[in-house]
């Protein structure tokens, strides 16, 4: 349900506020950064396996091997996605990115263990994980105030990849709520609310 809730809930945002802000920049070539996030999403879940839908794709992982890939691809994932904050008109994208993280830091912390990490260094990665996204933030916010020299130049851009990564994330948690594609009505109800609270801040915006 809090899966269901929050896809429906980052894909209405992205709709809503981050396509419409990213395009006022003028940019023919936006398009093709948002098209570039999408398929990076597509390759960093090879290593990630899933987790950033709340879940796990496969099982065969070897009970005592640290899993590298997916540690660093879910820090590049919640660094990323924390980018688009920066600016300041999206205070409504923080609790989509928060329901999504939730149930991905559960399945980490279940990877971990599972790994035969000990409690202790389970804590401590997923304090890293926790604080990919407010880096992002701050890397992004240094960029757009042009901290970084002439790099905010390409602030549009990275937005846009940012922007593809949420539509793929947003997507693919919608598609698999639902078992076999049969209705379910409280999961629709999930979305239709997630749909909903970000439709009224659309308008109240």
């Amino acid at each position: 349900m809090v899966l269901s809730f929050s896809g429906a809930y980052l894909f209405a945002i992205t709709v809503l506020h981050l396509m419409p802000d990213v395009y006022q920049s003028g940019s023919s070539q936006i398009g093709l950064f948002i098209l570039g996030g999408f398929l990076l999403q597509i390759l960093m879940e090879q290593f990630s396996e899933g987790i950033e839908h709340g879940h796990i794709h496969k099982h065969n992982h070897d009970h005592y091997v640290f899993p590298v890939g997916i540690m660093i691809s879910l820090c590049l994932h919640a660094f990323l996605e924390g980018m688009p904050l920066a600016n300041g008109k999206h205070t409504e994208l923080v609790y989509g990115i928060a329901l999504h993280h939730i149930p991905a830091a559960f399945a980490l912390g279940s990877v971990l263990l599972h790994a035969h990490q000990s409690k202790a260094k389970t804590i401590f990665l997923l304090s890293i994980f926790a604080l990919m996204s407010p880096l992002g933030y701050f890397f992004s916010f240094k960029i757009s105030e042009g901290t970084f020299g002439d790099i905010e130049i390409y602030f549009e851009s990275i937005m846009g990849v940012v922007i593809g990564i949420f539509l793929h994330i947003s997507t693919t948690i919608l598609f698999e709520s639902s078992v076999d594609h049969k209705f379910n009505l409280k999961k629709f109800v999930a979305v239709l609310l997630g749909v909903g609270i970000a439709l009224l801040g659309y308008i109240l915006h």
